[in-house]
């Protein structure tokens, strides 16, 4: 096992998650049936984000963004309950579209400023969702919600020490340009947000300064395992074990 560069590995063109969400980068396209959620409401979802027309979904240069500015709480509730993946006791699975804040200030839309109306219109009544895992504004992917406060908490907790000891909690599917030269190793790269064109886009640095770091430039760990080949692509499974995934 060995660690390579994102140079060696090749560019990826299509991300996927099992776990959390697909960041957007340059040469990266949320793919959410990569992940094994080919669901009726990823469907719907795509329908939506595919039109250049203006709308909630609607964004010329990132297809499938939400704008929260064309919404209404009733009309979020609408598109979360569209993005359900999954609901089993008190537990319930979203696909949180890229563009959604999960928290914010008072009388922002956000995911978290709608889950008594998402309780309600999901059959919850007086248990109301919360929050355990959620991707950040910038990313599309899996939301974990929880209408038990004990189950809520145990899971919170699973997921802090697994961050604190470096423990994958989040696989990431990804075809690459070209065939990594390791069938696994681990992946060392910088990163940064970069806004553009009103979305926020994690971009690698190559070879990052002390003042890159100083303004918010972050070193990842990522460890990698080629799943298959073909000609001149790789199908990977990518599972961070830093923070920033």
């Amino acid at each position: 096992m060995r660690t390579v560069s994102v140079r060696e590995m090749g560019g990826c063109r299509g991300l996927g998650r099992f776990w959390g969400g697909w960041r957007r980068g340059p040469g990266v396209h949320a793919a959410p049936e990569a992940a094994g959620f080919g669901t009726e409401a990823g469907h719907q979802l795509r329908r939506r984000g595919s039109s250049k027309r203006s709308g909630p979904l609607g964004h010329q240069a990132f297809p499938g963004l939400l704008q929260l500015e064309n919404l209404s709480r009733e009309g979020l509730v609408d598109v979360l309950r569209a993005a359900v993946v999954d609901q089993k006791g008190p537990l319930v699975t979203l696909n949180k579209p890229p563009g959604l804040p999960v928290t914010g200030k008072p009388g922002e839309l956000t995911l978290f400023s709608v889950l008594p109306e998402l309780s309600q219109s999901l059959g919850l009544r007086d248990r109301e969702l919360q929050v355990v895992q959620a991707s950040g504004k910038e990313t599309s992917g899996l939301v974990l919600l929880s209408s038990c406060p004990q189950t809520a908490s145990r899971l919170q907790k699973f997921f802090i020490h697994s961050r604190r000891a470096q423990r994958p909690t989040a696989t990431y599917c990804a075809v690459t340009d070209g065939v990594p030269a390791s069938p696994e190793g681990h992946i060392q790269v910088a990163l940064k947000l970069e806004h553009t064109d009103g979305v926020d886009l994690v971009i690698p640095v190559k070879s990052p300064s002390r003042k890159d770091f100083q303004e918010g430039v972050k070193r990842t760990l990522s460890h990698f395992h080629v799943v298959a080949r073909g000609a001149g692509c790789a199908l990977v499974q990518l599972q961070p074990l830093t923070g920033s995934g």
